[in-house]
Order: structure tokens, then sequence, then C-alpha cells
């Protein structure tokens, strides 16, 4: 199984850039200190998938150039994850098609809360048109392509990373029970969440995560969910061990 990921945004609500912010990299003009909220677009052949459909979400369809989604996967519910659902509409006129989305059931009654408009029973033109996909932990396809679920606690939060081929993703996590490291171990590239220095009750630091690839040795790791507390890309990114990088936003890499 051949896959191509972008990544689509590695930052966090906690550093997104702000005209008035006077923080180095917010005021910064290297476009990796640019960071959307986190997602990522997986494709193999003619299949597109997204994890999470955060405030950004639109945005970041448009830039990478995206004119069809087979799948929507949603990590959790929090609304940097959620909020730019409603942007499938798009795809749904284009396309002349639903939008699959796949989450736990915790997820969905939530999203059904969020966007209740889009499930109500007199539905006017226009709206939304989506299909809740309940998953849990046990690996399920999309179009042909298997998606393993992947275990992991956001402080008392459980949310699901996913393993697709040899690509691991774990975004807004502090811990990884031990368990759950089999999935994950002998993937090629493993993105995982880094918020900043500073321990956080429901991220892992940069230490920490460094810690958890060190564990898992993946071929390749990279950093996201990335908060502008952790500093400018080009300070950090030379201080990493030599199989791990800074995520960015548009980064390309191929498995």
């Amino acid at each position: 199984m051949s896959l191509r990921v972008t990544i689509l945004g590695s930052g966090t609500s906690l550093g997104v850039p702000m005209i008035a912010c006077p923080c180095m990299v917010c005021q910064s003009s290297n476009p990796k200190d640019k960071r959307l909220r986190s997602s990522v677009l997986v494709q193999s052949g003619e299949t597109n998938l997204v994890i999470d459909t955060g405030p950004d979400f639109r945005m970041q369809m448009l830039q990478s150039g995206t004119t069809h989604l087979e799948g929507i996967l949603i990590t959790h519910c929090h609304k940097d994850h959620t909020a730019g659902l409603d942007d499938v509409r798009a795809f749904n006129w284009i396309n002349n098609t639903k939008a699959h989305v796949y989450a736990e059931a915790s997820v969905i009654k939530s999203l059904r809360q969020e966007f209740a408009y889009a499930f109500s029973e007199s539905k006017y033109p226009g709206l939304p048109d989506i299909i809740l996909n309940k998953i849990d932990e046990q690996p399920f396809e999309v179009e042909g392509l298997p998606v393993i679920p992947i275990r992991v606690m956001h402080h008392l939060l459980p949310v699901l990373g996913f393993r697709i081929g040899d690509f691991c993703y774990l975004t807004d996590t502090n811990h990884v029970p031990e368990n759950q490291f089999s999935k994950i171990r002998g993937s090629k590239v493993l993105v995982v969440d880094g918020l900043r220095h500073e321990t956080h009750i429901s991220h892992f630091n940069l230490s920490q995560a460094l810690e958890l690839i060190a564990e898992l040795k993946p071929d390749k790791a990279y950093i996201t969910h990335i908060s502008h507390q952790l500093g400018l890309h080009d300070e950090i990114n030379p201080t990493l061990p030599s199989n791990v990088e800074l995520a960015y936003d548009g980064l390309v890499f191929e498995l």
C-alpha cells in the first residue's frame, strides 16, 4: 500500500497567528511558523482521507487542492478538531455525494448536537449531507483502505489515534497505554502531539513526545499540535534527534 500524506495543519488554537500577538512565533516571517489547527490528509490511489476538520478545514482543503473526500476520521469531539465539518457541503455539491464521517459513539453524539441542523428530519437544500459511521477500537476500512484505531488519553478524555498502512497519527494525547504499543510498532512514520516545553495537563510536551518516539522506534517521526510556546521552527528543529522533525503546514511525505 503506497500512501501520500500531507500535513494540513500542525498547530493548535494556542498558537494560531494573531495580528495583535507580540510573540516571536506569531510575528515570524517563516511559513513553517504559520500553523493552522492540526489535521492531516492521507491519500492512497483514488482514496482521500482527512483526519479531523478543525476551524481551518475550508482553507486547508483549498490550499491542498483536494477535490473529493472518501472519508473523514475524527479523533475526538473538541471544537478545534470538529468545527469545520459544516464545510463538507462543498464536497456534497461538487461530487454529488454524502460525506462519510467515522467517529466513536460519544463523538457522534457531540456532532449531532453541534450540527443539529445537518441531521434534522426536515432539511432544506444546501445543508451538509453527512453519514455518521460509528467506530470503536476495532479495525475498519474506508473504500478498501484499512484503518487501525489506537486508543490514547487526552488527560481524562479517551481519544483515537489512527494507523493507516505504515503511517501512525496521534494527536491530543498525554498518555498512550502500553497495550496499544503493538499497533504502532513497525510503522515507518509517526506523527505525534508535542505542544510545548513545559508540562501540560492533557498534551505531551516535547520531551515526553521524544520519549515515546524513542520507545516505539519509528523510522521517522514528526511533532505536531505545536503551540507558539514551543518556539521558532528554525531554532527548535536542529535540536531534535536525527529521525525527528517538527511538522509544518504543507509538509508532504510518501510511504
